[in-house]
């Protein structure tokens, strides 16, 4: 099988929040999430609590570059995502804040880190390295665009797999990334890029 990455721009909204719309993405709260707690520049007052209302942002989000990332396709179809922003962007954000706010922001305005959220892929394309080449594409474009750093969040336990939305720890480890901090429920690792 053929996968192609392509990075997210506006032009591929549509196909965004379909691949959302009909991929499940966590059993636990039986909700679609469209990823819209990772972006930059997030605008005040947006109302993410219906799902309808998470498509909508996510749909204009994408259209006004506030959602970065990846996406994976099969034979024209998206099969994988990956949330993938400069950290910067992301800190200020009510989302950071609420759910990610014991994760240290670097005080040095001269070292650029760039951030992976999240991974979604298609349950029947799971296991075969979707993830595996997402990752790969965003240390190899955030290597080209001057980034020091790749920084990711796996949960330390997960329970099921819907809640590994994160990415796994040996994953990481195999692309060169450490451990260089450790919370309650996740490690904070990073790859070295220069």
């Amino acid at each position: 099988m053929n996968i192609e990455i392509k990075k997210l721009i506006p032009d591929m909204a549509e196909d965004y929040v379909r691949f959302f719309d009909e991929t499940p993405h966590n059993d636990k709260w039986n909700t679609k999430c469209y990823c819209v707690c990772w972006c930059s520049n997030e605008p005040e007052g947006i109302d993410c609590s219906t799902e309808e209302n998470r498509r909508s942002v996510a749909f204009q989000f994408v259209k006004g570059g506030n959602l970065q990332g990846y996406l994976a396709y099969a034979d024209n179809k998206v099969i994988g995502w990956c949330n993938a922003n400069t950290k910067a962007d992301c800190t200020a954000g009510r989302f950071w804040q609420r759910l990610m706010g014991s994760v240290p922001v670097e005080g040095s305005a001269d070292r650029k880190v760039k951030s992976v959220f999240c991974f979604t892929i298609a349950p029947d394309m799971q296991r075969k390295g979707i993830a595996t080449q997402l990752l790969e594409r965003v240390c190899k474009d955030a290597t080209e665009e001057g980034f020091d750093f790749v920084e990711v969040y796996p949960n330390k336990i997960v329970t099921a797999e819907s809640e590994n939305h994160g990415g796994f720890t040996e994953m990481y480890k195999k692309f060169g990334f450490t451990v260089c901090a450790e919370l309650e429920n996740m490690y904070i690792m990073r790859k070295e890029l220069r």
